[in-house]
């Protein structure tokens, strides 16, 4: 162990000695520094804008004057989705999937105005954030550190000389080891600040922070062993370094860019063009609430009018156009709702295909796992729009029965000139709706998200582990 740490400090003297290895980490360092500042500014902007814009949407709904309740479900209202803590260390999918939502009767609308459709193109290409700079750039920043580490000491003969001197194998590649971690430690540090910074946030939880801690260590740390053994398996120093830079190019650059568009040409989507066209032509074959000889309808007026032994709708306790406006919008709903199940199910499916591809790329397992444990990913998005969906259906159907409980049928079907204000209701029954609240998943169900590509990562170090173990021992028999 004293032969591994004299080493290992030899290793960290000799990289700072580097100028341009020098230069680069501390270029990375600040790089760091800068994303975790912008990033949490950004979030805390977001977080602050939505949250103005929400109260207006609901302040701007509650405001309505005395009206018919089928007025107020037209009228709809925004609602919009708040962030997480975590979002400022990994913003996830939110560019992407849109952050706002109006909600109205007879349709269910998607998210809108995600910053890529509102930005430059560059947005694409990847945000500044700490999990970016953890996930890219530090791994292309220890290739540089590490790249010579044992390729230079074959490449000069000095290995031979440190095996004659009492150094084993193991000692050998532990103490490089040792310093190359160093150095991948230093390197994460500032990320892992930000990290404990945004844990001072509200609602901050603990144990999807310890497993985005314990992914991006377990990521570095992977990318120190492979360095290491592709130094081991080269005799110069060269041809490490370029052997390191492909293995980079396509585990970080070109299969995380590849995997998704083959996800969408294997399992291709619905647009929304054609969805709706989908639903509109299920709508006409499901019934025409005001077509009187539609079988469906016809049956569902039958059965009220038998709950409530009477002969005609005029007759009945209750406003038959509000319990119409119920029956309708319950079968509309469960249509729209067969459909976005649809579609999440087919984009769940694309999905797991680009998690497959984590098995070839570890930055996509930690990916995944960084988005999971921040509740950014395609899974809190939709837990987004679940949620949506169901305050949108109860606000409609409560309105619907205000209608049907406090209209009566005869100011509703009246066309005279004093029937639109027989027919409004008080402005206290929409001052009384409750206001859409986003319940988050607690950070037992971050975690359990995240699992699996922490297992992807953390099967990667230890095979790399295994392959390194296997490499030593053949260290420096060809030299």
């Amino acid at each position: 162990m004293k032969v591994a740490g004299l080493i290992a400090r030899d290793e960290l003297r000799l990289m700072g000695r580097n100028r341009v290895a020098v230069i680069a980490f501390v270029l990375v360092v600040l790089l760091t520094l800068v994303a975790v500042a912008s990033s949490w500014a950004h979030q805390r902007g977001i977080a602050d804008l939505r949250a103005r814009h929400a109260e207006a949407a609901e302040a701007a709904f509650k405001a309505q004057p005395d009206r018919h309740p089928h007025r107020v479900v037209h009228y709809g209202t925004f609602i919009f989705r708040p962030l997480g803590p975590l979002a400022a260390f990994d913003p996830g999918v939110d560019a992407f999937t849109g952050n706002s939502m109006f909600l109205e009767g007879h349709r269910q609308n998607t998210a809108n105005f995600g910053d890529v459709r509102q930005s430059s193109l560059l947005v694409r290409f990847g945000q500044l954030t700490p999990a970016f700079v953890l996930q890219v750039v530090a791994p292309l920043l220890l290739i540089f550190l590490g790249y010579g580490a044992l390729a230079r000491e074959t490449e000069r003969g000095t290995l031979r000389l440190l095996m004659l001197q009492g150094a084993g194998r193991g000692q050998v590649v532990g103490g490089k080891l040792l310093a190359l971690g160093v150095a991948a430690l230093l390197a994460g540090l500032p990320a892992m600040l930000g990290l404990v910074a945004i844990s001072t946030q509200p609602g901050a939880q603990a144990l999807p922070m310890l497993t985005l801690a314990l992914g991006n260590a377990g990521y570095l740390a992977l990318w120190a062993v492979l360095i290491l053994l592709v130094s081991a398996l080269v005799r110069r120093s060269r041809d490490a370094l370029l052997a390191l830079v492909a293995l980079w190019a396509v585990a970080v650059v070109l299969v995380p860019r590849v995997a998704p568009d083959v996800a969408s040409a294997a399992i291709p989507l619905t647009n929304r063009f054609q969805t709706e066209v989908a639903v509109a032509r299920d709508l006409r074959t499901m019934g025409d609430s005001h077509n009187p000889d539609d079988p469906h309808f016809a049956r569902f007026k039958q059965l009220v009018l038998d709950r409530y032994a009477v002969t005609k709708v005029e007759d009945l306790p209750i406003n038959y156009k509000g319990a119409l406006a119920i029956e309708g919008e319950r079968m509309t709903s469960s249509l729209f709702d067969r459909y976005s199940n649809a579609s999440y199910a087919a984009q769940s499916r694309q999905n797991e295909l680009v998690e497959t591809a984590g098995l070839l790329s570890p930055a996509i397992a930690l990916r995944s796992l960084s988005m999971a444990a921040a509740g950014t990913d395609l899974a809190g998005h939709q837990r987004f729009l679940a949620q949506a969906e169901a305050h949108r259906y109860a606000l409609v159907q409560r309105l619907n029965r205000l209608q049907m409980e406090d209209v009566s049928y005869t100011n509703d079907i009246a066309a005279d000139a004093g029937a639109d204000r027989r027919k409004r209701i008080g402005a206290q029954n929409w001052q009384a709706m409750p206001d859409f609240r986003f319940v988050a998943p607690d950070g037992r169900t971050l975690a359990a998200d995240a699992l699996p590509d922490l297992a992807i990562v953390l099967g990667w170090l230890l095979g790399a582990v295994a392959l390194l173990a296997l490499a030593t021992r053949r260290l420096g028999a060809r030299q």
